[in-house]
């Protein structure tokens, strides 16, 4: 995974031993890489790098940017941990499609859908951001995936399309309601809310009908 690798798309990858019960993280920058492992443990990602090289020395993150919870990162980095601290022990399949459609903004300390959350809702959020995004910035999670020992062994995943708290998207409302964002037109996209689905490997898409 690290040969050829030319920082063009830094990266955090989640790996899992379904043998040993053992999991890791390999966060690949440009110069330095990042190689954690536990077997009683977690890791979490939200667009910041957690090794400090990576963080300090190839990204614009300084000791008070990564403090910043107005930053939709390190907003979304501290939820994650919340989270992962208050359902250690307890996560399953069901707690963790939960946390993906979380909705709590760690930077206002209550629920407010929003770009903040882990949900990812910058159409709803009337702030603008640290990060240049202007208000109601039609951007937020656009599926959400979950996988446990049972599932990887199957060489299946539980995943859904669209918002991971399932709200839809309407983009002909949004864009009646938004002027600002009328150039769009014809390029935004609606996201109907879609269930939760169980893909397996060697399943074949069904036929299309007449």
């Amino acid at each position: 995974m690290k040969a050829g690798n030319n920082g063009g798309y830094a990266n955090a990858w989640l790996l899992g031993d379904i043998r040993t019960g053992e999991i890791a993280r390999l966060e690949l920058g440009l110069k330095y890489v990042g190689f954690e492992r536990s077997k009683d443990g977690y890791f979490v990602g939200s667009n910041i790098a957690e090794n400090l090289h990576i963080l300090r020395l190839e990204t614009d993150y300084t000791i008070l940017k990564e403090s910043d919870m107005r930053l939709t990162s390190v907003a979304r980095r501290v939820r994650w941990k919340q989270l992962m601290r208050a359902n250690a022990g307890k996560i399953d399949l069901a707690c963790a499609k939960q946390m993906e459609a979380d909705c709590e903004d760690a930077c206002l300390g209550e629920v407010h859908p929003g770009i903040g959350t882990l949900a990812g809702h910058a159409e709803l959020d009337e702030r603008p951001f640290l990060e240049g995004y202007p208000p109601y910035w039609p951007i937020g999670s656009y599926d959400a995936k979950v996988i446990d020992s049972k599932m990887a062994k199957a060489m299946s995943l539980c995943a859904r399309w669209g918002s991971a708290d399932g709200t839809a998207f309407d983009a002909a409302a949004f864009l009646a309601a938004r002027p600002p964002y009328e150039w769009m037109a014809g390029l935004l996209r609606s996201r109907p809310a879609e269930p939760w689905v169980i893909f397996t490997a060697g399943e074949k898409a069904p036929a299309a009908s007449d």
